[in-house]
């Protein structure tokens, strides 16, 4: 049953959601889970502030981007809004630039959601987006709505009337932290997309997936990747890989004991071996060196790395696949993977 009632919400969303189009000139970045707060030692968002600010306005505001919010923007689990608002009066007057421009969107997430408690709100509210192309289409939303609490309500109608008219009386759910919950909120979200033949970008989870996959699911494959070419390559081919197969271990070993003991991966999601490219993540702005983004250029799809110049990890500098640094500034973006929409849409439309 739970997941009929979540393909119910998925269907409303799709349904009901904000609609644009994507072209060969779109210029989209998803940025979610700031969770700012008051610029103080609980704040999530602070050490990360200057980054966000500097890369929003230097590159994508600079460039002509449009930008979605994805959700938990503000902290209202922790701080009211009117601190927030005070604290990051830089941040809000970015926002407001690209509003003007007509290239802000704003979605609401669970630790925000209660701005729909106020009357007056600075930048319209959506719950989600939908982009639309002749080959399928994009729906952007926070991902929250596939927790056990807001299945229990169609989210966009009688959770929403609910909410606003008691607000005390519901018991909100935490973001998931444990690795067995975020990849049961990702299932859902994965068997939803696939079913309704549509490509998702969300948040929530704080975990960026490109196409389906997890860090998780792309190390290990990419190490036994390395370990089958390594018998078969010339000697100083293997140096190299050698090298490269000790880099992206010590990343694996870093992921937690937990996730590893728990072999989170695509099994998660379906029992094929072929995975559907149909689910997207964001991560999230509170990294502790950076933060990730999804970009959408034209028909190029593109998990997007944002740091200080020299806190990358070293798995980073091997993986990427690009890296380019915004003049003038300490800041390096990282292309971490990248594919055409063209080509996911096809496959996630056949693999349906």
């Amino acid at each position: 049953m739970k997941a009929q009632e979540f393909m119910g919400t998925m269907r409303t969303m799709f349904e009901q959601a904000r609609r644009e189009s994507l072209g060969p000139d779109s210029r989209i970045v998803f940025l979610s889970d700031l969770h700012m707060g008051d610029r103080g030692p609980r704040d999530d968002f602070r050490h990360n502030a200057e980054l966000v600010v500097e890369t929003l306005s230097e590159r994508y505001l600079a460039e002509g981007w449009k930008l979605v919010l994805n959700g938990d923007v503000e902290e209202l689990h922790k701080f009211k809004p009117e601190a927030i608002r005070s604290a990051y009066d830089d941040v809000y007057g970015l926002f407001g630039r690209f509003a003007g421009n007509g290239d802000l969107v704003k979605i609401l997430g669970n630790h925000d959601l209660a701005m729909l408690l106020y009357e007056e709100h600075e930048f319209r509210l959506e719950h989600a987006l939908r982009l639309d192309r002749a080959d399928g289409s994009v729906l952007a939303f926070h991902g929250h709505q596939s927790s056990k609490f807001f299945m229990k309500y169609n989210y966009l109608s009688d959770f929403i009337v609910r909410y606003i008219a008691n607000p005390l009386k519901i018991k909100n759910e935490e973001l998931p932290v444990t690795s067995k919950r975020r990849f049961k909120a990702e299932r859902r979200i994965y068997r939803a997309s696939k079913e309704l033949g549509v490509v998702t970008i969300a948040g929530h989870t704080h975990r960026p997936l490109f196409e389906s996959f997890s860090k998780y699911d792309t190390l290990r494959w990419t190490i036994e990747s390395l370990l089958r070419r390594y018998t078969a390559e010339a000697e100083d081919e293997k140096e190299r890989i050698a090298s490269l197969i000790a880099v992206y271990s010590a990343e694996f070993k870093r992921l937690s004991r937990k996730e590893r003991g728990d072999k989170v991966s695509r099994s998660l999601y379906e029992r094929e071996e072929l995975l559907a490219p149909c689910m997207f993540n964001s991560g999230c702005a509170t990294g502790r060196s950076g933060y990730t983004a999804i970009e959408i250029r034209g028909d190029d799809i593109s998990l997007v790395y944002w740091t200080r110049s020299g806190r990358a990890r070293p798995y980073i500098d091997r993986e990427a696949l690009y890296m380019d640094t915004l003049a003038g500034t300490p800041w390096i973006r990282y292309t971490v993977a990248t594919d055409s929409l063209e080509y996911i849409m096809a496959r996630a439309r056949l693999l349906a």
